[in-house]
Formats: structure tokens, C-alpha cells, sequence
């Protein structure tokens, strides 16, 4: 039987109105950093969050992924398998955009992730108060939250999925005085703690002012206009993404995962 003329027209608005959406979404992610969207959806979020969007550790070492820990396991064919699951909260369309995300991956790394079939480790992508996610692999389900409302873009996924590897943001590098300069006197100081370095494994790497680990250069400033972050010494280098992954993030997949 065919459907009415009414209804069919019904489905090709809708599908017009979401084609639409993620094409906004997309001119949109060109114009706004993808940290300052981060911590504007993290913003008030009931979970308890450092630097911003990643989860406190269960245990105190768990902050510095030194070892093959907090790292994914490679299977024997080379490959490292992630296994995951996607709450039914999102729609079809919101699946797609966190699958091309983990796609993405794919194609220049030896990540593969693949739907959870009965695996103890693995991430659980929800719809939780906001986008933030553990730091590495901790053992069991660990949740990996892209709020509906705020964390639908290419490249935050790509972001808190680069947590979940275990890296952690570029300005907190052991080396980032070299680089840029904190401005504390633009800081929140119950906010200072976001800024602490940390003793990262920087896999002999550059430091990357492009990173899509990076934070924007206004990260919990205390007022409009004043930069947190300052590049050194050219202070007008761009700092942050507004797309998704830098050719300096995939190299650093490589190497920690052996690729």
C-alpha cells in the first residue's frame, strides 16, 4: 500500500530538518574551539571534573598513564580492539556522528573500535550531565558522557575519546612553560588546579599548539576578553581546534600504542 502524499512529505521534512542540524553543527564547530565548548556545556555539571572534563581517578597514580595499565590491550594481529556501547538515548542520526568519530581512527591508526559483544573492559558512551570521560583504561565499564545538548561534534568526541586512550591536555605538558605562559592573574583561583602540570609522557613529540588536547586561550578566565593562556613567544598563535585531530595527535596515538 502507499503511503499518503501527507506522510511522505512529512519524512522528507525531517529528514531535511536533521540533514540541516548536522550541518550547522559542522559550520558551527569551524567557528568555536572545541574546549570552550567542553567547559561551556561542563559548566555547573553536577560530576566532579579536573581540568575540565575528565573524571577524578580511583586512585591517585591513575592521573599519570605511565604504563600498559591504563593503556588498551593490542590483540595478536596487531590491531587494538576497544570495545564499546552507545545508550539507546541517542538517535540514529547522534549514532552516526559518534561512529564516523570512531571511524576516524581507523583510517590512520591501529585502533579499531568495536561493539561490546561480553568483554570486562569497555566504554560505555551515555548521555550524561556533560562531555568528559576517564583517563585511560580503568578496568570495567567506564563511561564516556557526550551530553545531548552540548557535546555532539566531531571533534569533542574525538577529544574525550583521546582521554579515554589516556592523553591528557597539551598545556598541562611537563614542558609547556617553554611554550605558553599562564596568565594566573586571569584564573579563577579555585579554578588554578585546571593549570597544574603534570608528569606526562610526551613520546618525544613537539609540543602542539594545534592539538585538539589543547585548551583556547580564554580557559577559565575570570572575565571576557582576558586569555588564561598565552602562546610564547609569538602570543598570536592560534591555539586549539575547531575541527578535530592534528596530524601531531595521530603521531601520538601511533607511538604510545605502538601502531
Amino acid at each position: 500500500m502507499t503511503p499518503p502524499a501527507s506522510l511522505l512529505l512529512l519524512l522528507l521534512l525531517g529528514l531535511s530538518r536533521a540533514h540541516s542540524e548536522v550541518q550547522e553543527d559542522e559550520e558551527e564547530d569551524a567557528d568555536v574551539e572545541i574546549t570552550t565548548r567542553i567547559l561551556t556545556s561542563n559548566n555547573g555539571s553536577s560530576e566532579i571534573l579536573l581540568e575540565g572534563d575528565m573524571t577524578a581517578p580511583r586512585t591517585r597514580n591513575a592521573m599519570f598513564c605511565y604504563s600498559n595499565n591504563c593503556l588498551w590491550m593490542k590483540a595478536s594481529n596487531g590491531l587494538v580492539m576497544i570495545p564499546f556501547t552507545v545508550s539507546s538515548e541517542f538517535p540514529s542520526w547522534e549514532r552516526r556522528k559518534i561512529d564516523l568519530a570512531m571511524q576516524s581512527f581507523h583510517s590512520s591508526t591501529c585502533l579499531r573500535f568495536v561493539p561490546r559483544q561480553s568483554e570486562y573492559d569497555y566504554i560505555s558512551v551515555e548521555n550524561r550531565d556533560g562531555c568528559f570521560s576517564s583517563l585511560g583504561r580503568v578496568g570495567g565499564r567506564q563511561v564516556l558522557s557526550l551530553n545531548r545538548r552540548g557535546c555532539m561534534y566531531h571533534g569533542i568526541i574525538q577529544h574525550e575519546i583521546n582521554h579515554a586512550l589516556g592523553f591528557q591536555h597539551e598545556q598541562t605538558r611537563s614542558d609547556r612553560d617553554q611554550y605558553v605562559r599562564i596568565n594566573w592573574e586571569n584564573i579563577n583561583p579555585q579554578m588554578a588546579y585546571n593549570f597544574h602540570q603534570q608528569r606526562t609522557n610526551n613520546l618525544n613529540t613537539p609540543y602542539d599548539y594545534s592539538s585538539i588536547m589543547h585548551y583556547g586561550r580564554t580557559a577559565f578566565s575570570i572575565q571576557y576578553g582576558r586569555d588564561s593562556i598565552t602562546p610564547i613567544p609569538d602570543p598570536n598563535v592560534q591555539i586549539g581546534q575547531r575541527k578535530g585531530m592534528s596530524r601531531m595527535d595521530i603521531t601520538r596515538i601511533n607511538r604510545l600504542y605502538g601502531c
